[in-house]
């Protein structure tokens, strides 16, 4: 890396000095040469030298090391030094290649964002940097060939989007092919295009096949591409995932797609898949691993154990480490075995909340919806919707103490697609919450997923903006820049400095920063809320919170909509949360009231006060940054109050509709008109919300945002508000009927009274571990004046199960236990408190605190597991 002074570089106020260690190393090569461009982009003339080798003057030297004395030997670890008796040097160690070039990316972000790049760097501070997540990892998802297709082939946007993954610590990178559709059965899906990929990437000698439709010179050039993009991956340190969703070769609903599969018959099927991935591992070197989903929706029927036994013993046969990383949707132990047989690592990977953005926590205890039943399965879905249906949306019982494979989350593109997410307070959760159990981390399916699948696409479509002072020059992903830096430093370190996020926002927006940083963070924790307290489908196909289909709620009318993942008589009261430990049923709660006591779990009332509150705050920070900007009609600042002012408004629509669902159910079990008067004002205030957000997205975003054919896959908010106003409409008028029918007889009227009381909380330290098969002992102490009970709630980490429960004893200290008999088993514990006072009230402790980012409950590991 050596180069010999001359007098352009004795006057140089940058030197970089590196040994060979560092040269090579091909990430922190590539690290470097970034940094030298983008400090010559700024003006700044480099040198760079061995290590030792003087410049005259005083530069500013950076000294790079690999494996030096100031990087931890965790890998991707990092150290930053400023000797005192060398105030222009910046030492630098990695303890690897990524950990050196995430300290050298970061030196090169400050250096483009700051107003001045040299003083920027001058003022870097001393730091460690070791990572709190083994594994930050963004999806990027193939779905329509009319959109998908310009950016896969963009190497100019490869190289800009690579470089962003690399600089914010995001250590892998799933490229998908084959989530066109939900299921081989689907109707009328056209666009397959690389859906069973092997034929538009390689030629597999033995096997006439083709896509058709695909010429030798295209299917030559996904080929190059997918060589190419992985390779770059590589470079920048970045694992580089493979996602093969689907092994299906023809669909029967669907008889004309653009690409047909020929020469792929039932006999050679998975012969031919099997040659095909040894192919394509064989052409792209740089393939790190491997996602398949392997259950029903992705083509082969249950159990589909021997057609992956072939397909995957490509893996062995390539013979270097692969990842096999199976979709956990209907994974046992049988497919386990399957790819442990490869000799490649595996991993299985779940779904974080459903198919959607939760809260960072994982849910307490699943739906009952996805309880296991009984009866063994048959047929196509006799794995995923039987015995083992309980490992469609969690963790399932995949956290056993003594497996030998990984677990990770994926984030799937449910809740929110199109408006900008970004909160620091939420993804640092992600951060501390993603490896319960010992679990690697959590994998992002990005902003726009699914945008223009099931042949939804259109020709330029990928940028959702209609208002052309708003369109994003090339592919769109530009706009949630934001979003991939909160992601990855977040998960790296729950505790980086804000100022890694900061100097962002102080470089695009100036002075309106600070406002918008927290109008974005508050707006942003609205609809991973929702998500949590009301969850009428887990599909996202059925449910897209951001852009709702109404559930209706005059009449007690059933949703046709959400009728298949709404337990009975789905109606709005009836609608589960998706963590019904945690949260109340609408129902479940107007009964309580009526009956003068508490579960203990989040009402309607409380989500919606936390809601109207996360609505509140971001208004009024939003407020305060165009009063402040000397520029709130740019188009980046305007991007981001319009998605501010359309997640606030959301925010005010669900906490009305949750007010009104109450009030509506109190209706129908007293018949008292007040409480319809009540949810009629409710609803209002919610229709108002709704249509205001309609307002300011209209003449913004597309009039149709294409994510999929059902009528909740597509659409704007202006589509939304005629069935709020008709629902709304048909409640004015069951109330007007109301208050003209006769008072009711013999029915309670009024909600019982709980006096209110103060909620003290535990003192409680849990165990650091416990052993198999021993006792486990709790303490707890009310740490304020209580009079009632405390119950533990108590669970092996495997969400097949139920809690079980004991009232907790003692005088004061307050002690239950868990006995030998139940922790004689895989898993660890998990465990929460409810507090129940003598006159009705209750709560749950730990609970979620102010910032609805930390975990409710306690996770206690086996000594054997700790990490």
């Amino acid at each position: 890396m050596g180069e010999q002074p001359d007098e352009h570089h004795s006057a140089a106020p940058v030197v970089i000095e590196a040994g060979d260690d560092v040269g090579a190393s091909p990430t922190g090569r590539w690290a470097v040469e970034h940094l030298v461009d983008v400090l010559t982009r700024r003006g700044i003339a480099v040198v760079r030298e061995p290590v030792g080798r003087g410049v005259p003057g005083e530069p500013l030297r950076i000294s790079l090391a690999l494996g030096g004395s100031g990087a931890s030997g965790t890998r991707e670890s990092f150290s930053v030094t400023r000797p005192a008796d060398r105030p222009r040097t910046i030492g630098v160690a990695g303890s690897d290649g990524r950990g050196l070039a995430y300290a050298v990316l970061d030196l090169a972000d400050v250096a483009a964002l700051a107003a001045d790049p040299l003083e920027a760097l001058l003022a870097t501070a001393p730091e460690e940097g070791v990572p709190a997540t083994p594994v930050r990892s963004v999806s990027r998802i193939f779905v329509s060939d009319v959109e998908d297709t310009p950016w896969l082939h963009d190497r100019a946007f490869w190289d800009e989007y690579l470089t962003e993954l690399a600089t914010h610590r995001v250590n892998r990178l799933q490229l998908a092919f084959g989530m066109q559709y939900n299921y081989s059965y689907d109707l009328n899906v056209r666009d397959n295009y690389l859906c069973f990929a092997y034929p538009f990437l390689v030629d597999v000698p033995g096997y006439d096949v083709r896509a058709g439709g695909v010429s030798d010179e295209e299917r030559a050039r996904n080929l190059e591409t997918l060589q190419w993009v992985s390779a770059e991956a590589e470079r920048r340190g970045i694992h580089f995932q493979l996602g093969l969703w689907n092994h299906a070769y023809e669909m029967p609903e669907s008889p004309q797609p653009r690409y047909p599969i020929i020469g792929v018959t039932p006999e050679n099927h998975a012969a031919y898949a099997s040659a095909g991935l040894e192919a394509l591992l064989r052409a792209c070197p740089a393939i790190d691993g491997l996602t398949f989903r392997v259950h029903y929706e992705g083509g082969v029927p249950e159990p589909g154990h021997d057609f992956w036994r072939t397909v995957m013993g490509a893996v062995s046969r390539v013979g270097r480490p692969l990842e096999i990383d199976m979709h956990a949707k209907g994974v046992d132990a049988g497919l386990v075995d399957v790819a442990r047989g490869t000799g490649a690592s595996v991993v299985v990977s779940a779904k974080y909340w459903a198919e959607h953005l939760g809260l960072p926590y994982h849910q307490v205890s699943v739906r009952s919806l996805e309880e296991p039943t009984e009866e063994p399965g048959t047929g196509l879905k006799s794995i995923t919707r039987h015995q083992r249906r309980f490992t469609r949306y969690g963790y399932g019982d995949f956290l056993r103490e003594d497996r030998d494979y990984d677990l990770l989350f994926r984030i799937w593109p449910g809740t929110q697609r199109l408006l900008l997410w970004g909160d620091p307070v939420l993804a640092a959760g992600f951060g501390r919450l993603s490896t319960i159990g010992g679990a690697l981390g959590a994998e992002l399916c990005e902003p726009l997923s699914f945008k223009g699948r099931k042949t939804s696409g259109e020709p330029g479509g990928r940028d959702p903006y209609l208002d052309p002072e708003l369109r994003l020059a090339g592919d769109p992903w530009t706009k949630y820049r934001y979003t991939y830096r909160l992601w990855g430093r977040l998960l790296y370190d729950p505790d980086a400095d804000p100022a890694v996020w900061r100097r962002f926002l102080q470089h695009e927006y100036g002075a309106a920063a600070s406002d918008l940083e927290a109008a974005l963070g508050a707006a942003s924790r609205v609809l991973p809320l929702v998500t949590v307290a009301h969850g009428p489908s887990a599909s996202n196909n059925y449910y897209w919170p951001e852009m709702y289909l109404n559930m209706p709620l005059a009449g007690g009318t059933s949703s046709w909509h959400y009728h298949f993942d709404t337990p009975e008589p789905g109606t709005l009261g009836a609608a589960s949360p998706f963590d019904p430990a945690l949260f109340d049923r609408i129902d479940d709660h107007a009964d309580d009231l009526l009956a003068g006591r508490r579960s203990g779990r989040y009402g309607p009332s409380e989500v919606a006060t936390w809601l109207e509150r996360l609505s509140d705050d971001a208004e009024r920070a939003l407020q305060q940054a165009v009063a402040v900007s000397p520029d709130a009609n740019a188009p980046a600042f305007r991007r981001v109050a319009v998605d501010v002012t359309a997640q606030a408004g959301l925010g005010r629509f669900f906490a009305g509709k949750m007010r009104a669902g109450l009030a509506y159910a109190l209706f129908q079990r007293t018949k008292d008109p007040q409480h319809l008067g009540d949810a009629v004002g409710a609803y209002r205030a919610a229709r108002d919300a709704f249509a205001a957000v309609a307002d300011v997205t209209t003449g913004v975003y597309r009039p149709d945002l294409t994510f999929g054919d059902r009528v909740a896959e597509h659409g704007h908010w202006a589509d939304r508000v005629p069935a709020v106003e008709e629902d709304l409409a048909a409640l004015e008028l069951e109330h007007e009927a109301a208050l003209a029918a006769p008072p009711a007889e013999g029915v309670a009227v009024r909600v019982a009274a709980i006096p209110a009381v103060a909620r003290p909380g535990l003192r409680h330290v849990p165990p650091a571990a416990f052993r198999p098969a021993a006792d486990v002992v709790l303490t707890a102490e009310p740490d304020g004046p209580f009079d009632g009970t405390v119950v533990l709630h108590y669970r092996h980490l495997n969400q097949g199960e139920h809690y079980r429960t004991v009232e907790m004893g003692g005088d004061g200290r307050l002690t239950a236990t868990v006995p030998g008999d139940y922790t004689d088993s895989p898993y660890p514990l998990a465990y929460f408190f409810t507090m129940r006072h003598a006159d009705g009230d209750a709560w749950i402790v730990p609970g979620l605190d102010e910032t609805l980012a930390n975990q409710p409950y306690h996770v206690v590991r086996q000594e054997a597991g700790r990490a």
